[in-house]
C-alpha cells in the first residue's frame, strides 16, 4: 500500500516533540509526571502520524509500545529505573533484530526505515551492520549515563543528545548509500535479468 510521505517538519515534530515534552515536564514537575506526559505525547505522535500518512513507522510503533509498557511500570511501581532502562531495551531490540537478520541473510534495515532508498544487496548488508552496531553502542551509552549521572542529566541527554547523535550517524552513512545506490534503470535491468535466469 502506498504511504503518504509526510513533510520533513511534521516528521521531525512527531519524533522530537515527545522528547521535548518529556524534558519540559521533568524540569517543572520531575520524572514521574514527565513519564506520564511522555506516554501521552508518544501516543499522540503515533495517532497524528497515522491520521496524516495512514501509516505508523515500525520504529515509532515499537518505541511507542515500549514507552507505554515501561512508563506504566514506572508509574505503578513508582520506580524510575523502568523508564531509564527503556532506551536500553529499545536499542537492544533494534540491534538484535538487525544483527539477527544478518545471520540469516536478511537486511531488515530496509523495513525499519521504510526503504526510503534502494541499494545493492551488499549495500543493504553493510548499512544494516553499521546500524546494528550503532544501536548496540547507544544501548551501552544509555546504561552508562543513567547509572552514573543524575536524572536531570539523563533526561537532557535523552532530549538533546540522542537526536543529534542519530542524525550525525545517519549523515555519516551517506557515502555508503551513494556508493551502493541503484538507479531506477539499473533496478529494472536487474529485475529483467533475474526473470530471464528464472525462466531458463
Amino acid at each position: 500500500m502506498d504511504k503518504t510521505q509526510p513533510h520533513p517538519v511534521f516528521k521531525l515534530a512527531t519524533e522530537l516533540g515527545p522528547l521535548l515534552v518529556f524534558f519540559a515536564a521533568n524540569a517543572k514537575f520531575q520524572l514521574f509526571v514527565a513519564t506520564g506526559a511522555f506516554m501521552v505525547a508518544v501516543t499522540a505522535a503515533m495517532i497524528a502520524s497515522y491520521v496524516v500518512t495512514r501509516h505508523v513507522p515500525l520504529m515509532a510503533l515499537v518505541t511507542g509500545i515500549v514507552v507505554i509498557v515501561f512508563g506504566t511500570l514506572t508509574l505503578v511501581l513508582h520506580d524510575e529505573t523502568f523508564i531509564k532502562v527503556k532506551p536500553t531495551i529499545i536499542y537492544g531490540l533494534f540491534a538484535a533484530a538487525l544483527g539477527g537478520g544478518l545471520l540469516f541473510g536478511r537486511s531488515y534495515i530496509a523495513i525499519m526505515f521504510d526503504q526510503v532508498f534502494n541499494l545493492t544487496p551488499q549495500g543493504w548488508r553493510s548499512l544494516t551492520l553499521r546500524w546494528a552496531l550503532f544501536f548496540l553502542g547507544m544501548a551501552i551509552l544509555n546504561e552508562i549515563i543513567w547509572r552514573t549521572r543524575s536524572t536531570d542529566f539523563w533526561v537532557a541527554f535523552k532530549a538533546f543528545g540522542v537526536i543529534p547523535l542519530t542524525m550525525g550517524f545517519a549523515i555519516s552513512q551517506m557515502p555508503l548509500i551513494k556508493r551502493h545506490h541503484l538507479e531506477p534503470a539499473t533496478m529494472e535491468t536487474s529485475e529483467a535479468e533475474a526473470g530471464d535466469v528464472s525462466k531458463g
